[in-house]
This record gives structure tokens, C-alpha cells and sequence, in this order.
């Protein structure tokens, strides 16, 4: 049998099509490929945003904004000195865009002006760490990404 050139580009056109629907069906079934939203509570955090860019504005009238840098010990993450580390509270939360499954969040206890996350929580790669703390009345945050 002879093949003329309509009939192969039709046969062209089936199998990519065939090969593009393959990929689709598998990117959606399989579930390594998760389709989720960056957080779970989107609309609500939305809507919190002015908190968050009026606490990111008190951060940067600090004279010494919080550091964080990598250790023998882990990951240390110091306050500024001329608050009074006894009175800051607050949130360490840690995102790793590439697993969600990684993510987590601590309550900020302080026993001196540095706190140290350990190197056995932390696995090596691409981080976001988000610390909301409060001083007195005063509500500050500070966001940065690090490859760990």
C-alpha cells in the first residue's frame, strides 16, 4: 500500500496528538504532580496583607533589623540588642516552595537574643523564612530566601 502525502500528514497530526494528550492525562493522574495553591488559606491571608506591609514598614525604622545566617549549629536567627529579648514573642515560619510536605512553623521562646534552628530540620536547597514577631504593641516582620 502507498502512502500519499495527505494521509501522512494526517498520520503527523495524530500522533502528536496522541504523544501532547499522553502528557496531559499523565501530568494529571499521577499524583508526584500535585496541583496545589502556594497556601491553603489564600483568600483569608489576602486579606491580612495591610497587617503584613504596615509590620514590613516597623521593621524597616528598626536600627538593627533581625540577621539571619548559617552556623556550624544550625541556622541562627538574631534579634536586634536593644530590645529586651525577654519580651519578644511571636512566629518562625519556613516554606519550601519546591514541598509543601517540608514546611513549618515555630513559636519564637527566647532565653537569649539568638535563637538557633537545627541543621536536622533543615534539608539543604531553596528556603523562605517569614518571622512575624511582636514587641510590645509593635507587630514586625521580616521575610528573606535562602539557599540553605
Amino acid at each position: 500500500m502507498k502512502i500519499n502525502w495527505g494521509t501522512a500528514i494526517v498520520l503527523v497530526f495524530i500522533g502528536f496528538i496522541s504523544f501532547i494528550l499522553y502528557f496531559v492525562v499523565k501530568m494529571n493522574i499521577n499524583s508526584d504532580y500535585e496541583h496545589d495553591l502556594v497556601t491553603e488559606d489564600y483568600y483569608k491571608q489576602e486579606l491580612a496583607f495591610q497587617n503584613e506591609i504596615n509590620a514590613e514598614k516597623n521593621s524597616k525604622t528598626l536600627l538593627k533589623d533581625v540577621i539571619v545566617k548559617k552556623t556550624a549549629e544550625g541556622l541562627a536567627i538574631s534579634f536586634p540588642e536593644d530590645k529586651n529579648y525577654n519580651d519578644i514573642s511571636g512566629t518562625i515560619s519556613f516554606y519550601r516552595p519546591s514541598n509543601k510536605k517540608l514546611d513549618f512553623e515555630i513559636p519564637i521562646s527566647l532565653s537569649t537574643s539568638e535563637l538557633i534552628i537545627e541543621d536536622k530540620n533543615l534539608l539543604e536547597g531553596r528556603w523562605n523564612i517569614t518571622i512575624d514577631w511582636k514587641y510590645g504593641n509593635t507587630s514586625y516582620l521580616f521575610k528573606k530566601s535562602f539557599t540553605y
